[in-house]
C-alpha cells in the first residue's frame, strides 16, 4: 500500500496535550484537546495548517490519479444549462449556468419577450471566496426580489431586496435572517431572525419596505429553546404560515396576507409529540398531522374554524405522508412506501386519485418548484443512482397516467446503459430487514473481487436519497460497487424507521451499518479487503462509531464534517443546534441519556487499537459541526491508534461551510482529492494506483 511507504518519511502533526475536564454525574470527562476550541488563536491555526500540509504531502504521490479524476469529473459537467421556466403570474422564471462560471444566473422574461437577469450570483461573488444565495422570492407585483446571502459559510444570512425595475438594491439589509413572506400589498413583509449565539430562528418581525429596520414590529417570539420558527406564504397567496417546530412537536399560526396587521390565529395549540403542518386552498385548510399515527394522516378544516378537522386520508402504517401541495383543482401528495418516493394526485371535484408512474424500479422523486396555485401540472424531479436529475411534469387532469420530461441534466461522456442498479435486503442482528441500494457497471457479478464505497447516514428521519452523483461514476468505472445502507434512524421506511434509530435506540443505526457491511462481504459484493465507508455530519458520527466498534471490518473511511464529540457538544447549550436536538440524541445532563451516549460517542470511545486508513474533511467556518470536533477526534485517534495506516485531516481554512466550498468547479477539485484517497486506499501495491487509471 503506497500510503505505508510514506509514513516513515513523513511525520504527522502531534497535537499538544493540555489537561482539561468537567465533572458530569460524578464522572470526570477528560478532554486533553479542549484548547482547539479557541478559534483564531495562533496555536490552533498553526495545528490545523500543519494537518493540511501533512494531508497534501501524503497525497502527493497520487497527484496523477487526482488529476485524472479531476479531468473525468470536469468532463461530466454540463457547462451551459438552463432550467425549465416556471410561471409566476406574468413572468417566466428560470436559472442558467454558463461555461467557466462557478455560480448560477437567475433570470426571467415574459412570454416571447427578452431575458432579464434578476440576479447574477457570479457578480455578487466578485471579491468573495465563498457565496451561498438562497430563497430568491419575487413580490406579488413582480417589482421586487428578495434573497438571502452568506459569504462566510457559517450559514449566517443577510436578507436583501432588489428593485427589479431599476436593478438597484433597496435599503433593506437584515442580518441573521432565515425566512421571509411578502404580504399582498407589496409593501409589507414578514421575516424571521436567529439568536446571535445559538443560531436558533426565534423572532418574527413585520417590516414596511423602505422603512428603517428599527421601526419593525416584533410580531412573535418563540421562547422555547426546543423550537425553531419559520414563516412561509401559502401557494394560494391568502395566508402566511408561522410554524414553530421542535424535532417532535409543531404549532402553526396564521397571518391573513391581505390584512398583515391583523392578529394571528393558532390552528391547534401545541401538544408534546404532535406534529402538524398546514396548506391552504379556497375555503379549506389541508393539515398533515400525526395525531393518530406516526406516519401522518391528512385532514381538512374550514378557514373560519381551523381546529375543526375532518379526515381526508387516513393514517397508514406502511406509507409515510411526507408533503402535501394544495392546488386550485387538485391535491398532490408526496409519500414514501416500501422505501420509495411516490406522488399521488387527487381531483378535488371528483375525489378520484392516481399515482404517478415511474420507469425504474429503484429511484427517488422530489417536489419541484410549484409556486402557482392555478396550474394544470405538478413539477417534480426524478433521479436514480444511474439516471441524472430529470425535471418532470405530470398533467393534473391525467392523475399520474401521463408524465413529460421537461429537461434532463446532461452529463457529457456518460452512458447510463453501462450501469445497473439493484436493491437488496440484508438481515440485521435483531431480524430487521435493512435495504441496501447498489450501483455498478453492467455485467458485474458478486464474485468477491470488487472494491466498494458504502455510504450511510441514519438520522433525523431523513431518507438517504438514491440520487445520481456524477462524481461516483469515476469510482464505479474503476471497478467499485457504490452502495447505500438505508439504516434505521433515517426515514426510508417512515417514522418507525426513524424512531428505531434515535435517542435510546441509536445503537441500531451503528449495528445496522455493521451488519450491512458484513452482508456485503458475505454475499460477495465486495472483496474482503476492499471495503471503504463514507458518511458526513450525522453520517460522520456513524463513521466514528463503527470505526471504534469494528475497525477490522473496513479498509478505509472517508468522513465529512463529522459530529463526533457527542457528549461534550450536547452538554454545551450555547452551541448552535444543541438544545433542539435533545429529542434526536438525548440530553446528557440526564444520567440515562449520558450513560447511553457514552456507549457510542466516537471521541469518548477512541482506544488503543488498529484503525483503517481514514481521511477526515471539514471546514473552519462550519456552523453545523464546529471544526474542533473533527480536529480533536483526529488528534486523539493519532495518539491512541496502534497501526501504521494513514490518518489525514483536510480542513478548508478559507470561507466554506457544512457542505464544503460554494463554486461548482471548486467542489470538483475537492471530490477528486477525496476519491484519489479512496482509490489509493484499496490499492495493495504502489503500481496499482497507475493501473486504476483506465476505466
Amino acid at each position: 500500500m503506497l500510503f505505508v511507504l510514506l509514513i516513515a518519511a513523513l511525520s504527522p502533526p502531534v497535537a499538544k496535550i493540555v489537561p482539561h475536564g468537567q465533572t458530569v454525574h460524578g464522572l470526570v470527562l477528560k478532554d486533553d484537546y479542549f484548547w482547539m476550541r479557541n478559534k483564531g488563536k495562533k496555536d490552533v491555526v498553526a495545528h490545523l495548517e500543519a494537518e493540511n500540509a501533512y494531508a497534501r504531502a501524503m497525497m502527493k504521490p497520487a497527484a496523477a490519479l487526482e488529476q485524472k479524476l479531476h479531468e473525468e469529473m470536469r468532463a461530466r459537467v454540463e457547462e451551459d444549462s438552463q432550467s425549465p421556466p416556471v410561471r409566476i403570474k406574468d413572468w417566466l422564471y428560470y436559472r442558467r449556468e454558463e461555461k467557466g462560471k462557478q455560480y448560477p444566473i437567475w433570470c426571467r422574461k415574459k412570454e416571447g419577450g427578452p431575458e432579464i437577469v434578476t440576479l447574477d450570483v457570479n457578480a455578487l461573488a466578485k471579491g468573495e471566496k465563498f457565496i451561498d444565495v438562497e430563497g430568491t422570492l419575487p413580490s406579488d407585483d413582480g417589482h421586487l426580489l428578495a434573497y438571502f446571502v452568506d459569504t462566510k459559510g457559517f450559514r449566517q444570512y443577510v436578507l436583501k431586496i432588489k428593485d427589479l425595475r431599476t436593478g438597484k438594491l433597496s435599503s433593506e439589509a437584515i442580518e441573521r435572517a432565515t425566512a421571509l413572506a411578502f404580504a399582498k400589498d407589496n409593501k409589507t413583509m414578514f421575516y424571521v431572525t436567529e439568536d446571535p449565539q445559538t443560531k436558533r430562528p426565534n423572532k418574527l418581525f413585520r417590516h414596511t419596505l423602505g422603512a428603517a429596520q428599527k421601526s419593525d414590529v416584533l410580531v412573535y417570539e418563540e421562547k422555547d429553546e426546543m423550537f425553531d420558527l419559520d414563516v412561509e406564504r401559502s401557494r394560494s397567496g391568502d395566508y402566511a404560515f408561522v410554524t414553530s417546530a421542535s424535532r417532535t412537536t409543531s404549532e402553526v399560526r396564521l397571518i391573513d396576507a391581505g390584512a398583515p396587521t391583523a392578529e394571528m390565529r393558532i390552528v391547534a395549540p401545541r401538544k408534546q409529540d404532535h406534529e402538524y403542518y398546514v396548506d391552504h386552498g379556497g375555503d379549506t385548510f389541508y393539515v398533515r398531522t400525526n395525531d393518530t399515527g406516526r406516519n401522518f394522516r391528512l385532514v381538512t378544516a374550514p378557514v373560519n374554524e381551523p381546529s375543526k378537522w375532518t379526515e381526508l386520508v387516513a393514517h397508514r402504517p406502511d406509507v409515510m405522508l411526507e408533503e402535501v401541495l394544495a392546488l386550485q383543482s387538485h391535491l398532490v401528495r408526496f409519500e414514501r412506501e416500501g422505501g420509495l418516493a411516490q406522488i399521488v394526485i387527487t381531483d378535488l371535484k371528483t375525489q378520484k386519485s392516481g399515482r404517478v408512474k415511474h420507469g425504474e424500479p429503484l429511484f427517488d422523486v422530489f417536489a419541484g418548484w410549484n409556486p402557482e396555485f392555478t396550474t394544470d401540472e405538478v413539477r417534480y424531479s426524478f433521479t436514480s443512482l444511474k439516471t441524472p436529475f430529470t425535471f418532470m411534469a405530470a398533467p393534473l387532469a391525467k392523475l399520474g397516467e401521463e408524465t413529460k420530461v421537461l429537461k434532463q441534466k446532461q452529463v457529457p461522456t456518460y452512458d447510463a446503459a453501462k450501469y445497473e442498479t439493484r436493491r437488496v435486503a440484508v438481515t440485521a442482528r435483531d431480524g430487521t430487514k435493512i435495504p441496501v441500494s447498489l450501483l455498478y457497471r453492467a455485467g458485474t457479478q458478486p464474485d468477491a473481487t470488487q472494491a466498494m464505497l458504502l455510504d450511510g447516514y441514519g438520522a433525523y428521519g431523513f431518507p438517504n436519497p438514491v440520487a445520481f452523483d456524477p462524481q461516483v461514476i469515476s469510482l464505479v468505472d474503476r471497478g467499485f460497487v457504490y452502495a447505500i445502507a438505508h439504516i434505521r434512524g433515517g426515514g426510508e421506511l417512515g417514522k418507525r424507521w426513524h424512531d428505531d434509530g434515535r435517542m435510546m435506540k441509536k445503537m441500531n443505526t451503528f449495528t445496522d451499518f455493521i451488519d450491512a457491511a458484513e452482508a456485503m462481504k458475505k454475499d460477495k459484493w465486495v472483496a474482503p479487503d476492499k471495503l471503504v465507508i463514507t458518511g458526513g455530519s450525522a453520517g460522520g458520527l456513524l463513521m466514528g462509531a463503527v470505526l471504534n466498534m469494528r475497525p477490522d471490518l473496513f479498509r478505509a473511511a472517508l468522513v465529512y464534517v463529522p459530529f463526533v464529540d457527542v457528549i461534550n457538544t450536547m452538554l454545551d447549550e450555547t452551541l448552535p443546534l444543541t438544545v433542539n436536538e435533545f429529542e434526536e440524541w438525548g440530553n446528557p445532563k440526564q444520567k440515562p441519556a449520558f450513560d447511553y451516549m457514552a456507549q457510542y460517542s466516537p471521541y469518548d470511545n477512541v482506544a488503543k487499537k488498529d484503525y483503517p486508513a481514514t481521511l477526515v474533511v471539514s471546514a473552519y467556518n462550519d456552523s453545523q459541526v464546529m471544526y474542533w470536533e473533527p480536529a480533536k477526534w483526529v488528534a486523539k485517534l493519532r495518539a491512541q491508534k496502534t497501526d501504521k495506516n494513514p490518518l489525514l485531516f483536510k480542513i478548508n481554512m478559507q470561507p466554506a461551510g457544512h457542505g464544503g466550498v460554494s463554486g461548482r468547479y471548486d467542489r470538483i477539485k475537492d471530490a477528486a482529492f477525496e476519491y484519489a484517497f479512496v482509490v489509493q486506499a484499496v490499492s495493495s501495491q504502489p503500481s496499482d494506483v497507475s493501473s486504476q487509471l483506465k476505466p
